[in-house]
């Protein structure tokens, strides 16, 4: 049986703030939004996609994500792995989730 794994929207977030080697008080800063409000990104408590565009935008802005690029999904990762091993492995770093 094969494991599918796509890549949550926080993790999408996570991983182009690290490329950029920024903070997250420096994305919220350069997104003209308050820190709690970036972690909640980040943290999947809160959907970027659910909140308002400008936010949004801004967000995506600072991370320098192109907006429709994101919007049609080309920055979701999904992959196949054999064994829920391979997940579980995978999913120490990256925030996922997991179909069979």
């Amino acid at each position: 049986m094969a494991y599918q794994i796509m890549q949550s929207e926080a993790s999408i977030l996570k991983q182009a703030r690290e490329k950029l080697g920024l903070t997250q008080q420096q994305v919220a800063n350069k997104a003209g939004i308050q820190l709690r409000q970036y972690q909640r990104f980040e943290n999947a408590e809160r959907n970027l996609t659910s909140s308002s565009f400008n936010i949004g935008c801004s967000v995506l802005e600072a991370l320098e994500i192109d907006i429709a690029a994101f919007r049609r999904g080309d920055y979701v990762l999904s992959r196949e792995f054999e064994t829920m091993e391979e997940v579980r492995e995978y999913s120490k770093n990256n925030t996922v989730e997991v179909s069979e």
